[in-house]
């Protein structure tokens, strides 16, 4: 949902504590809360974003991700529910509900989502992690994919309650509906208070007693899943992204769990990457590098064109400027770096020999050797050593 910075969002610094980030959301979150301000769209989408923010930076592995990639490497980028962006207000309850307490402001029925604040534990779908392999054209331009999962859906045939028909289930009589036990017990310090998760319903505040036939009461069945995943330009190996919502299906309602991209790089046959930067080794014949000569250099987008001067010597390195890879961050793009390799034959044939004794006797062939480490003589001995 929001492309401004997460720390900017809940004015934090970026080496801020994970203490100091929760008092920062809460803080947040009270500001602008529904029903502190009743129909006020403007502060409604403040709201989901601090939630986005704090979704982020409150996940020690998201907010490395993050701190590292910006928006790209948590999936911001991407659009379409990455992050936090896809929440609703009641995943946003949901998630966070015990941040907010019993204490938050004197509010109380959360804009009509009071029951994910109760003690009714909420069901969390688990994550999936599956592995996108992208050529280094993908890379450098970003892609989008279609990847099938197979993973748990929720059950069409009882909308993912479990039960059958809308008399299929009861409130817990044990809970009465809350989730929650309390009990009072007596100790030298008075009486003490302590509520703990429904045995009976294990947290639910319902139970299932006309199970639908077709997920056995659970609310979710296994199937094949089609996901669209957007990818942005620079992403590199092991790099994971995470898109919100798309993992497995809650048990019975509840928030979806999350799909995680893990990135894999395919080799390229001619060149290699080193961060935004591409390396290309070129082979030049020693004519070739005396006369100088135009040769081709494969891009990403293509070979093009570049000439050899006259007198290249073996280890220069030419730059292709803005020819290699995008900056995950959006900023900038890397170089493509070429090599110069002189070709040193092993085996030459009499005719050759001959014409290389020649060129020894010119002054043109006698470099000096302060000007290069290894000179043009010492590589043409060691070819007939």
């Amino acid at each position: 949902m929001s492309k401004r910075d997460y720390y900017e969002i809940l004015e934090v610094s970026k080496n801020a504590t994970a203490d100091e980030i929760k008092k920062a959301y809460r803080k947040k979150a009270i500001q602008y809360h529904p029903d502190k301000n009743p129909g006020d769209k403007a502060s409604e989408e403040k709201f989901k974003e601090a939630a986005e923010a704090y979704e982020v930076l409150s996940n020690p592995e998201k907010r490395q991700r993050y701190d590292q990639f910006g928006h790209a490497g948590v999936g911001g980028a991407a659009g379409g529910g990455f992050g936090g962006g896809g929440m609703s207000m009641e995943d946003i309850f949901s998630h966070f509900g015990d941040i907010f307490g019993g204490g938050f402001g004197g509010f109380g029925g959360f804009g009509g989502f009071g029951s994910s604040r109760g003690g009714r534990r909420v069901n969390k779908g688990t994550n999936l992690r599956v592995k996108v392999k992208l050529n280094l054209n993908e890379i450098a331009n970003g892609v989008e994919k279609k990847i099938k999962v197979k993973k748990y859906v929720e059950c069409s045939h009882c909308s993912g309650s479990g039960a059958q028909g809308s008399s299929g289930y009861t409130t817990c009589s044990t809970c009465r509906g809350t989730g929650q036990v309390t009990r009072i017990s007596n100790t030298i310090l008075g009486q003490m208070q302590t509520s703990s998760v429904c045995p009976t319903c294990g947290g639910e505040g319902k139970i299932v007693v006309n199970k639908c036939p077709h997920c056995a009461g659970e609310g979710i069945v296994k199937a094949d899943e089609v996901i669209s995943i957007n990818i942005p330009a620079g992403v590199e190996e092991g790099m994971q992204l995470s898109v919100s919502g798309k993992g497995n299906a809650a048990r019975r309602g509840g928030v979806n769990g999350d799909l995680l991209i893990v990135i894999e790089e395919e080799k390229h046959p001619e060149l290699i990457r080193d961060g935004s930067d591409l390396i290309y080794h070129l082979n030049v014949s020693i004519p070739d590098a005396i006369l100088g000569a135009p040769v081709e250099i494969p891009t990403i987008e293509g070979r093009v064109k570049v000439k050899i001067d006259p007198g290249t010597q073996p280890g220069k390195i030419l730059r292709l400027r803005g020819k290699g890879i995008p900056e995950i961050n959006g900023y900038g793009r890397g170089d493509l770096l070429v090599r110069i390799n002189v070709f040193i034959p092993k085996d030459v044939t009499k005719e050759d020999r001959k014409i290389i004794e020649k060129l020894k006797e010119s002054d043109a062939f006698s470099p000096k050797a302060e000007d290069q480490e290894q000179n043009f003589f010492s590589r043409m001995r060691n070819m007939f050593d």
